[in-house]
């Protein structure tokens, strides 16, 4: 009986120690996983503050390229416009609240109303 005792508990504690390799294997194995997750994390969140920051300068930029100075500078300098002379600009009158006044436009429309 002590051989099968000797022998039984060899068995045991061959599985025994398996089982504890097992879990540290798959210990090891998770930890690593967890650091790789974090340093993942980390340079995601690196990218989103990068982002954060080129959205923010592009706001800027754009706001700045709605400003009537920087129109003024692209038109006369880009497209060669210049302010319209006296004889370009059409006077417009109040708009008229009656439909059976006349309307105020000058040149051929209103000579095109019946």
């Amino acid at each position: 009986m002590t051989r099968t005792r000797a022998r039984a508990f060899i068995v045991t504690w061959t599985l025994a120690v398996t089982a504890v390799v097992c879990a540290f294997v798959v210990h090891l194995a998770l930890r690593g996983r967890t650091v790789q997750f974090g340093y993942d994390l980390g340079k995601a969140r690196a990218e989103q503050a990068r982002l954060r920051e080129v959205k923010r300068v592009l706001e800027v930029e754009a706001a700045s390229y709605k400003t009537p100075e920087r129109v003024e500078m692209v038109s006369r300098s880009l497209l060669g416009m210049e302010p319209p002379t006296s004889d370009r600009i059409v006077p417009m009158g109040p708009v008229a609240a009656d439909p059976d006044e006349k309307p105020l436009v000058q040149g051929s429309q209103a000579s095109n109303k019946p």
